[in-house]
């Protein structure tokens, strides 16, 4: 585990400043299939404390075949299904990736209790790549839990959002006929990301797609975008060089934030867990 020290709190960056980030980020976009060593370690990361509050790690709806196998002392597997923000671009090594991290938060927490995180991330995928390998890669793992990072590289790519949404709820309507359940993540608060106009369409709508469905969503852009917002720590401590990928820290504390969340879900009451959160 590494000990953090408190990062002493900056002013947020003005306008021009911004501008002036994002012309000298390299044009590498999430589609570019970066491997997880590729990228500079984090500016400073030593200096920033991963801080969570209660309100950004909890899911919509309960975890239901998940709590049952909890309960029963049963082994849980979870896939990681998405594109290279899951698969691990921006790491130093695919042992800092979000699936690897989060089953040592999980094992942590549930000490004596076997979980199994499996990485199903490919760099470069947009929902419809997802689609075609869901069988083959996710099903047929038989899970209980997938956590499904979606949305980013469509944003990148400017397409048209409404399809992709309408993939969303195919693939959904697939995952919840096997019994498992699953958790959206919607895409990263980085400089590329938030440059495009359609940025917050896609995230309203993967968290209305998720309503729709009754499946809990991790909110990972609002928990990114409150630690430049709120505690001040400059894109470089959580964002890698090229503007688009996590880096070891972000991953790092992404996957604290998932595990809290999935505990969160599976030891409170049924009763409690299954309304929205108010926003």
């Amino acid at each position: 585990m590494h000990r953090h020290l408190v990062l002493p709190r900056r002013i947020v960056v003005g306008a021009a400043a911004a501008a002036a980030l994002l012309a000298l980020l390299p044009a590498r976009l999430e589609a570019g299939g970066e491997s997880p060593a590729a990228s500079s370690a984090p500016a400073s990361p030593r200096e920033a404390a991963c801080i969570i509050g209660a309100d950004q790690a909890r899911f919509d709806f309960p975890l239901p075949h998940t709590a049952r196998l909890l309960a029963r002392g049963e082994p849980i597997k979870i896939v990681a299904l998405g594109s290279s923000s899951t698969y691990g671009a921006g790491a130093s090594t695919s042992a800092a990736a979000y699936p690897n991290r989060l089953a040592e938060e999980l094992t942590k927490r549930f000490p004596g209790h076997e979980f199994t995180v499996l990485n199903r991330g490919v760099n470069g995928e947009e929902i419809d790549d997802m689609l075609a390998r869901l069988d083959a890669t996710v099903i047929a793992e038989r899970p209980d839990l997938v956590l499904w990072q979606v949305g980013t590289n469509a944003v990148l790519r400017d397409k048209d959002i409404e399809p992709r949404i309408a993939q969303l709820h195919e693939g959904l309507v697939r995952l919840k006929a096997t019994g498992a359940d699953v958790v959206l993540i919607d895409p990263q608060f980085a400089p590329r990301v938030i440059a495009k106009s359609n940025c917050d369409h896609m995230v309203s709508l993967i968290s209305a797609t998720a309503k729709a469905e009754h499946v809990g969503v991790f909110h990972r852009f609002e928990l990114m975008r409150h630690w430049y917002d709120v505690q001040h720590l400059p894109f470089e401590t959580f964002v890698s060089p090229d503007g688009v990928h996590m880096n070891d820290w972000s991953y790092g504390c992404l996957a604290k934030a998932l595990g809290m969340a999935i505990a969160d879900s599976l030891t409170r009451p049924t009763a409690t867990a299954s309304g929205p959160r108010v926003r």
